[in-house]
């Protein structure tokens, strides 16, 4: 070891004293990193260098060479201040000559302190919450590895399949360490002992990698590739939907449009296809309503849908009908949300609705009133998530609890009124409660976001209150957040007025006339 020391360090000398002959200036510091930093030395170790430097000139002090008596070959190789700023934008996990590196010349003082803020600015990034911009970094080494894989798979020959292979194992550990905020500390002689470290990863990991190496024949090596190469993608896939957001519930502004534009994208197509045997065409129409349904099912709870089942090669006919029942099942959920598709019987009807529409915006709402009954659950449901997300500002919010809704429909004074055009776009839940002092308490109220303003809040306000003096009830009490300054003013344009702090909330209350 200490022979290896003195060798190390003539390497080091010889380099300096170039450097003072050939471009004076030029080298800003150097340090060891590789086995010799982290200890694991053989004697057939090579010295790893950091050699910065600070303009072109220093190329010329790079050098490959081998030293006979120990049969030992050195790379003596240069990077320059650019190099090093890349490496610290942590885009691949091979940082350890950055972030390892044992300074042992140094020509300036600010040379050492230019790399430690590159290294603060790696630790900083190291040390943050896995996010997306993470999972993206890892995700473009998979696709490097999912590619060589593609590659491997087109392959013959036993030589072109493991080049193949070898180039996804590459980034497939790279893939990896990124997926877990980490980089290569150790040689690759110790690869195993890192990946084995590291909590996401398939199981496995390692061995499916052995296994590969093990493999004797280009079919062996693509088989087990395949296995890992599932692996590994399932384990990102598991990465990537623990950064999705709480989805939204299926209601008019999360849905709305989408139906109609899937029938208008790919409906025709399919019944072309059909007419005309075109299994291309019919293939990736389907395809294409495939990945919608993915994209809006991320974001929106809208159940699954097994789209490329419906695909019959030998039946375009089959294909298209199959088609049509994906949409239908799609429509489902168009009227649970409350919503009809946008149909009309000719082009002028449409012309007729749409110019009416335009004007509709500077109108109040023509909404009919009515009790709800048991099949609004799902909708009453929805509008109360949405009035949630309004009020706190959040996505993550959560419906009515299984059976809460049931007390309204069991024949009692407890009433939950909806306001409706062609599909329910408001209610207003009621309890009427007859203690010393009865009254009616009006728990929840919602008004889609499209809708409000439109008058058919004041609607529901007016029916509850018709509803109190029907049943002998003279005073309504309600709460509203001290945050929703907007509801505040609503109600109190109704004659409502403050009753109790309590604290996040006011309870409001209003006498009633017996008119």
């Amino acid at each position: 070891m200490k022979d290896l020391e003195i060798r190390n360090q003539k390497i080091i000398d010889a380099v300096i004293e170039k450097e003072k002959t050939l471009c004076p200036g030029s080298v800003a510091l150097i340090g060891i990193y590789g086995s010799f930093q982290s200890g694991d030395v053989h004697p057939l170790s090579d010295l790893d260098l950091l050699i910065l430097i600070n303009d072109d000139r220093g190329w010329q002090l790079g050098k490959a060479f081998i030293q006979d008596d120990l049969g030992v070959g050195h790379d003596i190789y240069c990077t320059n201040w650019e190099g090093l700023r890349q490496d610290a934008r942590y885009e691949h996990p091979h940082i350890g000559k950055l972030m390892d590196s044992r300074i042992v010349y140094c020509a300036d003082e600010k040379y050492r302190e230019e790399l430690e803020k590159l290294r603060d600015e790696v630790r900083k990034t190291l040390a943050e919450p896995f996010g997306e911009t993470d999972c993206e970094k890892a995700e473009k080494e998979l696709k490097e590895a999912q590619c060589c894989f593609a590659e491997a798979m087109t392959e013959e020959g036993l030589n072109e399949v493991r080049r193949r292979a070898g180039g996804a194992i590459y980034y497939a550990e790279n893939a990896v360490a990124l997926l877990n905020k980490t980089y290569f500390r150790l040689g690759v002689k110790r690869r195993y002992e890192e990946l084995n470290a590291m909590k996401k990863r398939p199981e496995n990991l390692c061995g499916m990698i052995e296994d590969i190496l093990e493999a004797e024949t280009a079919d062996s090596v693509k088989e087990r590739l395949t296995r890992l190469m599932k692996e590994l993608t399932s384990c990102f896939r598991t990465a990537r939907q623990s950064l999705l957001p709480e989805k939204k519930p299926a209601c008019g502004e999360t849905l709305s449009g989408t139906y109609e534009e899937m029938f208008s994208n790919w409906h025709g197509k399919m019944v072309q296809a059909a007419e005309n045997g075109n299994r291309h065409l019919a293939f990736m129409s389907l395809e294409s309503l495939n990945e919608m349904l993915a994209d809006i099912g991320n974001a929106v709870e809208i159940g699954t849908y097994d789209v490329l089942r419906a695909y019959d090669p030998n039946d375009l006919k089959k294909t298209t009908e199959g088609f049509d029942n994906v949409l239908e099942q799609y429509l489902r959920e168009y009227e649970k949300a409350g919503m009809k598709a946008e149909r009309y019987a000719d082009i002028d009807a449409f012309a007729a609705s749409y110019l009416n529409k335009g004007k509709a915006k500077t109108e109040k709402a023509v909404c009919r009133i009515r009790t709800a009954v048991p099949e609004d659950a799902d909708r009453i449901d929805a509008l109360f998530r949405e009035m949630l997300q309004t009020i706190y500002h959040k996505d993550d919010v959560k419906g009515y609890e299984a059976g809460y809704l049931d007390s309204f429909w069991n024949g009692g004074e407890n009433r939950i009124y909806v306001a409706e055009d062609d599909a329910v776009r408001a209610f207003l839940s009621i309890e009427v409660y007859r203690e010393e002092q009865a009254y009616l308490y009006l728990d929840d109220f919602s008004v889609t976001a499209a809708y409000r303003g439109s008058g058919i809040g004041t609607k529901l306000m007016e029916t509850a209150e018709a509803y109190a003096r029907e049943i002998g009830i003279p005073a309504i009490v309600l709460h509203v957040e001290k945050s929703n300054e907007s509801a505040f003013r609503f109600y109190e344009r109704l004659g409502y007025t403050i009753f109790r702090d309590d604290g996040d909330r006011y309870l409001l209350s209003k006498e009633l006339d017996r008119d």
